[in-house]
């Protein structure tokens, strides 16, 4: 269902990746009218199609996002997929952006998304949790694929949620690679996809990848996300085991990332956080 002319408006910051787009259908489906801020170096160019008004802008542009968003009636929105880190250091701010940039303490992501969520809520638009409308996106505690993690890929879970936790609370990364309860890889700016592909060829394959999301992660923004390209990397990577954050991992495209998955031997777990809360010897997989 579309929204029509009377449908409540919300406004969709689109990043990189598939999830702007399914959750554009899915806010759509729900009654409400999307007016879509898509990033022109991250957005998917089909991302009009899912979307009842769109306008392009580029990485910094803070003033002509909140220009648009007023035009349009915003006053609720949500960022949707990824910014990728390295074109912080790239991009060419508006006047509203440097001064904003020139405000804040330093450039972590948690400290610059606050900062423009600060300045959205003075321009008055409310920029609210990215899965509380998620529904099928966020999937609660269970195995995903036919096969389970094996002893050796449990331990590896086991050992890696409480490294993977610690690197995310540093604002570092949110993913780990493991083998034999040894580190092949820890994420840092360059991505999840990257970290798996360097840990895959320092491991000789058979690692297991944690990827949980931050302690007090602020819903809002940068929610830990998987789909078919996450299992494609691994299958490039030779990893065997992919466990996930229950309740705070967003699922892109299920069916056919487990097909994928199942397909290559690999197991998908997501694990509840309270069974790691302990610190306990073994990954427990929900039933």
């Amino acid at each position: 269902m579309t929204g029509g002319a009377g449908a409540p408006v919300i406004g969709l910051i689109a990043g990189y990746g598939r999830f702007p787009l399914l959750y554009a259908d899915s806010l759509r489906d729900q009654g409400y009218r999307v007016f879509c801020a898509a990033i022109r170096e991250e957005s998917d160019p089909g991302i009009g199609a899912h979307v009842d008004e769109l306008t392009w802008l580029r990485l910094g542009q803070l003033g002509k996002l909140i220009e648009a968003f007023r035009k349009a009636g915003v006053e609720e929105a949500v960022m949707a997929g990824k910014v990728h880190k390295t074109r912080i250091y790239k991009l060419r701010p508006d006047l509203r952006a440097v001064k904003l940039m020139a405000r804040a303490p330093d450039f972590k992501d948690d400290t610059l998304l606050g900062a423009v969520a600060g300045e959205l809520d003075r321009a008055g638009i409310h920029l609210v949790s990215s899965i509380e409308h998620a529904g099928d996106l966020l999937p609660g505690p269970g195995l995903l694929t036919r096969r389970a993690p094996d002893q050796t890929e449990q331990g590896d879970i086991a050992f890696g949620w409480d490294l993977a936790k610690s690197i995310a609370g540093q604002d570092i990364g949110q993913s780990v690679v493991i083998k034999k309860r040894s580190v092949m890889a820890v994420e840092a700016i360059e991505g999840t996809d990257e970290a798996i592909r360097r840990g895959g060829a320092l491991g000789g394959g058979g690692v297991t990848v944690v990827k949980v999301a931050k302690p007090g992660q602020d819903v809002r923004f940068d929610v830990p996300t998987v789909g078919v390209d996450t299992v494609e990397v691994m299958v490039e990577a030779g990893a065997t085991c992919l466990a996930l954050e229950a309740g705070m991992t967003l699922v892109l495209d299920r069916a056919e990332m487990v097909a994928a998955a199942d397909a290559a031997g690999i197991s998908i777990v997501l694990e509840d956080p309270l069974a790691h809360a302990g610190g306990g010897e073994g990954s427990r997989i929900p039933s």
